[in-house]
């Protein structure tokens, strides 16, 4: 663990045309940490994720990502830079192989000399993956699905993981496991910003944890110090 921010967003605003999605949201991570965001639907998780890997441009406010203002790039320009994205809903691409699934997530020129290494690493964090490596990804289970989308992720070497809703329509048994394989991540020294409904599971993962309502940030704090009445009653807005 160290003291250096890997990501500080600070005074973000976000719209859709007239609609303003995330207000005046300031959020910080240290590297090595795992931090929740936790909130309802509706709540701003998704679109604050999707304006610092690129995919959204903010009205105003500062993205840095170790120390670079990222702010206005495009996903392809965040992604050489080390983030990653697990989209919500697993998003792989169905009429491709694992294989070929986890191939694209090599993109970035850094990282290209070293596929093999890395795609190794992956079958080790996910075994399953493996042996279904030649197989269609549309013809894996939804856990599967979900694995396969973390390693596409990871195919890129990178420093900071987005998850959103990670562990949205699998069963309970499959959510231990996925949780279990985002300590090991998390333990290689990935920083990693998770964005779930479930608090429990969230505050037991996190070291520290957001509380997003409407757009804004309405409760923070370490984990440990946040009880899940607390933090229930800052997600209903009670």
């Amino acid at each position: 663990m160290t003291d250096r921010f890997a990501l500080r967003v600070e005074g973000l605003n976000v719209h859709y045309g007239d609609f303003q999605a995330i207000w005046n949201v300031s959020i910080e991570l240290l590297e090595g940490r795992l931090v929740s965001i936790i909130g309802a639907n509706g709540s701003g998780k998704s679109t604050l994720l999707n304006t610092i890997t690129g995919l959204l441009t903010p009205s105003s406010g500062s993205i840095e990502f170790f120390g670079k203002k990222i702010n206005g790039l495009a996903a392809f320009e965040t992604m050489p830079l080390g983030i990653s994205l697990v989209p919500e809903g697993r998003r792989v691409f169905p009429r491709l192989t694992v294989y070929e699934n986890l191939f694209i997530g090599s993109y970035p020129p850094r990282v290209r000399s070293r596929r093999d290494k890395v795609m190794g690493e992956v079958y080790e964090l996910f075994p399953v993956l493996e042996g279904r490596h030649d197989q269609m990804a549309n013809t894996l289970s939804g856990g599967e699905q979900q694995m396969l989308a973390i390693g596409r992720a990871l195919m890129s070497e990178p420093k900071l993981m987005l998850f959103d809703e990670v562990s949205l329509g699998l069963a309970p048994l499959v959510i231990k496991d996925i949780y279990r394989r985002l300590e090991q991540i998390n333990v290689k020294g990935i920083t990693i910003l998770l964005v779930e409904q479930d608090v429990k599971r969230s505050l037991k993962a996190a070291s520290f944890a957001y509380i997003l309502l409407e757009g804004k940030v309405v409760l923070q704090g370490k984990a440990s110090s946040l009880n899940e009445e607390q933090v229930k009653k800052a997600y209903f807005g009670i």
